[in-house]
């Protein structure tokens, strides 16, 4: 019985090493791993926020005073789940295709009114 709790008072715990999920991927069906990996994907989205009606008045405000003064703003977007933030001045807005021209220093680019959930002003 001494020989058994030497033995084990001299195991090093540290140098197991658990590989984790990898040994059960290769028991698993490739449907099964594809459903995985979408689920793991769908539980990182970001739900989408809802705004009501003084959201969007509060929005539509820093947007007239942004064009007004011509400064530089953040827009905060979502899209698909997650939040994209975009910088630069705002160059025209055209409410027909419902769009936002916005220039940064290296490029201008469009966005959509629609996917707008704030607006903050840089001075």
């Amino acid at each position: 019985m001494a020989n058994f709790e030497e033995d084990w008072n001299q195991l090093d715990l540290s140098r197991l090493q658990d590989r984790g999920s990898k040994k059960w991927v290769a028991m698993m069906l490739p449907e099964h791993v594809k459903m995985l990996r979408e689920y793991s994907e769908e539980i990182k989205k970001e739900p989408c926020p809802n705004l009501n009606e003084f959201d969007y008045e509060a929005i539509h405000d820093q947007i007239a005073l942004a064009m007004q003064r011509n400064v530089e703003i953040i827009i905060k977007r979502w899209k698909e789940g997650e939040f994209i933030y975009n910088r630069g001045t705002i160059q025209w807005i055209d409410l027909r295709k419902r769009t936002i021209e916005l220039e940064d220093p290296f490029r201008s680019f469009e966005l959509y009114i629609d996917e707008i959930v704030d607006v903050t002003i840089l001075e």
